[in-house]
């Protein structure tokens, strides 16, 4: 099976949880980073999902599991321990047209979840197509060490000099002639070294914009 990488807006989205565990708050706590309302279904919840209940970040409805509770939900996730369960939500969310993911059961999802490396906007999305997580997790962690948080100061940076760059009304080709001037240029050691007068120097020689840096 191949999957079609993309990124989706799950901003103000009602996304759902089957179960109460570990692996649901992982879940719960993912999906709430990005913005998502979140309804745990359970009987039981860990403490953490006790404390997001209690401070109102998710809904809970104390139940076992009926496809009444999903009607209205962009994504379904199943995060129980048994097969049969988790075969009806697959069931019951493909027949209403949700995206369903059951964790670790890749056969039953629409879509599965990748390994993130994450440094502030920036995301680097990890997938083995479900065949071995443990050597997604094995590259991310790999990966955390090569891109470090001098990659979103990097992303705050270009985001800045983009709308003043591209204000201008050059042609696109030569604004990415300057972007990819600044961004092979040495740029990204300056901003590991905290040295900003270097990083608004390299900026203003090559692209002549004059950028305020978070220091």
């Amino acid at each position: 099976m191949k999957y079609y990488p993309v990124y989706l807006d799950i901003t103000n989205k009602r996304c759902v949880i089957v179960g109460g565990g570990d692996v649901a708050e992982r879940k719960a706590e993912r999906l709430l980073d990005f913005g998502a309302r979140v309804t745990v279904v359970g009987t039981t919840l860990t403490p953490l999902l006790e404390t997001m209940k209690r401070e109102g970040r998710i809904e809970h409805i104390h139940a076992d599991y009926d496809d009444a509770f999903i009607g209205d939900a962009f994504m379904l996730i199943g995060a129980t321990d048994r097969d049969d369960i988790n075969a009806r939500i697959s069931l019951d969310g493909k027949h209403k047209g949700i995206l369903v993911n059951i964790v670790d059961d890749p056969v039953k999802c629409d879509f599965i979840l990748p390994s993130i490396v994450q440094q502030g906007d920036l995301s680097i999305a990890i997938s083995t197509g479900g065949k071995s997580p443990a050597l997604a997790k094995k590259l991310r962690k790999e990966l955390e060490m090569s891109y470090g948080p001098e990659y979103e100061a990097l992303l705050n940076v270009l985001g800045k000099l983009r709308e003043r760059v591209v204000a201008r009304g050059h042609s696109s080709d030569e604004n990415r002639q300057l972007f990819d001037a600044v961004i092979d240029s040495d740029i990204l050691q300056h901003i590991k070294n905290k040295n900003w007068e270097q990083v608004k120097k390299i900026i203003y020689e090559i692209t002549g914009v004059e950028i305020e840096v978070d220091e």
